[in-house]
Formats: C-alpha cells, structure tokens, sequence
C-alpha cells in the first residue's frame, strides 16, 4: 500500500522574493483552518527562519527544507514528501534541471514560474518520455506569464464554441493597461537569457519560433512573428507595439492547441502586443516603447554597459514593496475570428501588479489545482501547459481566490 504524501505542496525557494510572498498569500487564502498541509524549503535554514518569523504567529507551524537544488539526494528526499513541488528557484536554465528531471523521475507533480522559452523547450525534449511513464505531471509558466495569455484563449475559445459551435482560428491579444514593478530575480533571467542567445544559435532559433514548443516546431511558416512588428490594429484603432512577454506567451498559446488535439483549429493563429493609442501620439508612444526594449537588450547584451545596469537595477531578493504590488493592475483584451467570420471579445483582469502580487496569488492557485483538482487518475504523465492541464478549474479558482476576471465584452457578431 502506497503510503499517503504528508504536503500537499512544498515551495522551494521559499526565502526569494516572490516566493516570500506566495506563502504570505498561501497563509492568508488556504482552504483548511490550520494550513498544516504545505511546507517552505530552501538553501539557509537561517533565512528560513527568518522568513517564519516574518510571516507572524500563524507560521509558527510550517515545516522547513534545507535543499540545495543542484543536491539531488536532497532533492529526491524533498520530493518523497509531497504532491507537488512549487519551484520559485530561477534563472531556471541556472538552477531547475535538477528538479525537473528528479519530479520527472519520481512523478511528482511541479509547477514554476519560469519564462525561459529555451528552457522549457529543453525540459521538454528530455524528460517528457520519462515524466509520461512515473506520471508526473509539469507544468511550467504559471506566472503572469502565461496563465492570463494561455487561459484567456481557452476562455474566449470556449465561448465561440458555445455560441457558434466552431473555434477561433485567428486570436489576438491586446495589453490595454498596466502597472507593474520589477524584481532583481526577473532581470537575471533576462540576463541570463540575452547571454544564452548571444552564445548559441540554437537558442536565437527558439526565440524566433513560436511553434518551438510543439511537436512539430517548423509548421506554420506564415504564423506571425513572436513579437509583432510596430503597426496599427485595424480592429481595436490604436497602434500596438511589441509585448515582452509574447517570446513565452505564444508558444505555450500554440503548445496548448497541439496538447488540445488542435481545438483552436490546425491553422490557429495567435499574436500578442501593447496598445499605445491612436494617431501620431500612439504612433510616437509605439516607437518610444520599441526603442526602450531595444537599448535595454543592447545594454545587457554588452558586458560593460550590462555591469553598469547590474549595480542599479534591482538585485535577486529584491523588487516592488507590496503597497506597490498592490497598487498594480493589468487589463488585457483577446479578439477573435472564427472562420466562417464571427468574432467576439474577452477580457481578462487582475487587481495587482502582474510580476509579482498576482503572480503569487495564480502560482498559488495553479499548485492547489493540481494538488486538489487534478487526480492522477484524470490528468496523465507529461509536460502540460496552464490550459491544457488546469483549464476551466484554474480560471473559478482564480476568480473566486485570485483577483482575477475573465469577461466576455459586447460587440461580437
């Protein structure tokens, strides 16, 4: 007889940034009165308790991990332990492997917040044979990015096919406001990421492919761009601009049709950007925002101008206060086409900035939806995406847990 987990979760990474505030979130928002059932681990048991005692009286009871994460005994005793692994630990193409392939191993289930495409991409070529076969279930980029991107296709797409029994096949999603600060753990990735590319072809090639995810990476020739050129959007009348984060969104976006069996349609096509507004303003706005994202990559990309941004720009362990998290927000639009014409609008909402408080608060969510939501029994071994794993679960948790909206507005036809 198999004997029972003692966690639900364990977040690993814990003492980080956003992970300090997913158990804040995890303490104020878990479903059971004591919250016996999740533990923290990572690198310093001194920075652990710390964090306890951070966190006040009612952490008094959680259960603390010493694990290094490139330590595989250690890893492999962690994961013994629990339903599923919350790993907060990036960059991820640094310090994730090794927890991925022992979760892969030992099918226990896992969850990051990564937005490393190539990672991802990598995880996937050598670990999905052997996650299928334990029964674990991954899934990465339950994050801001790309759980409103991934869900809020799934969402406009379920709405077509009950209205008019027939998918989207052209999808766009506009960011129409938001505010958000940065943390010292994102801009690493970033870093780490622009070096990646800058060493290894293969890894530019990734980022330029938004089916790099799917099973068949080079299909879809015609697709649009990962990150869209300046243009004006016909529909919505504004200029956009390209969206950071589209590098990730996109391909999971896409990754999820192929896990779906094609429900969006073999031809399905889906691009993200910015609205700037409309006219010359919006035109100026569109180019002041391309420019900036461009001498950003420039000046990382550079080692002299990277180190000079390093000692100013946020450092690992740091970001935005929580009353600046909590002043954040983001409203996103997804339109789309069916083919025989039809077309709707969805939008999506959170009520805090999208790096970091509602970050935390989807991550959280997400890993109890695998934990509590998802039996094995219903849910196989393998890479999955938000949507394709989560679905319609995740977005009532969200809703009702998360700060998150999901709309459908008027003007379809």
């Amino acid at each position: 007889m198999t004997k029972p987990l003692q966690y639900d979760l364990i977040i690993l990474g814990a003492t980080g940034f956003v992970g300090g505030i997913v158990c804040r979130y995890l303490l104020s928002h878990w479903e059971t009165a004591t919250g016996e059932n999740w533990a923290i681990a990572g690198r310093s048991q001194a920075k652990l308790d710390h964090l306890v005692q951070s966190l006040g009286p009612q952490a008094a009871h959680l259960t603390t991990f010493v694990v290094d994460v490139e330590d595989e005994a250690a890893v492999i005793t962690l994961c013994s332990q629990t339903k599923v692994v919350v790993s907060t630990v990036g960059p991820y193409a640094l310090y994730g492997e090794t927890l991925v392939r022992v979760c892969a191993t030992t099918g226990t289930d896992y969850c990051d917040l990564t937005g490393e495409v190539q990672w991802v991409q990598q995880m996937i070529q050598k670990y999905e044979a052997i996650a299928q076969q334990s029964g674990a279930r991954i899934v990465h980029c339950c994050g801001f990015d790309s759980i409103p991107s991934d869900l809020g296709v799934y969402y406009l797409q379920r709405q077509s096919q009950q209205r008019w029994g027939e998918p989207c096949i052209r999808v766009k999603m506009r960011v129409k406001t938001v505010q958000g600060g940065i943390s010292g753990g994102t801009i690493a990735s970033g870093i780490n990421l622009i070096q990646e590319a800058i060493a290894d072809p293969a890894t530019r090639q990734a980022l330029r492919n938004p089916y790099v995810l799917c099973f068949k990476p080079n299909n879809g020739s015609d697709h649009p761009p990962t990150l869209i050129p300046i243009q004006n959007d016909s529909f919505f009348d504004e200029w956009i601009t390209p969206f950071v984060m589209a590098g990730i969104n996109t391909p999971i976006v896409l990754r999820s049709n192929a896990l779906q069996n094609g429900a969006y349609g073999e031809s399905f096509q889906y691009d993200e950007g910015i609205l700037t507004g409309p006219s010359i303003a919006g035109w100026l706005g569109a180019q002041g925002m391309k420019w900036t994202l461009d001498l950003m990559a420039l000046a990382l990309a550079i080692a002299p101008s990277r180190w000079l941004l390093t000692q100013v720009l946020p450092q690992p362990g740091e970001g935005p206060t929580e009353a600046e998290q909590q002043q954040g927000f983001y409203d996103l639009r997804f339109w789309g086409q069916t083919a025989s014409g039809h077309s709707l609008m969805v939008k999506v909402t959170g009520d805090q900035d999208p790096g970091y408080g509602s970050t935390a608060k989807i991550l959280a969510q997400a890993a109890l939806c695998l934990a509590k939501d998802k039996p094995k029994s219903s849910l196989q071994g393998g890479f999955w995406t938000p949507a394709s794993s989560f679905g319609q679960d995740l977005i009532q948790r969200l809703v009702d847990y998360a700060g998150l909206t999901f709309t459908e507005e008027n003007g379809f036809k």
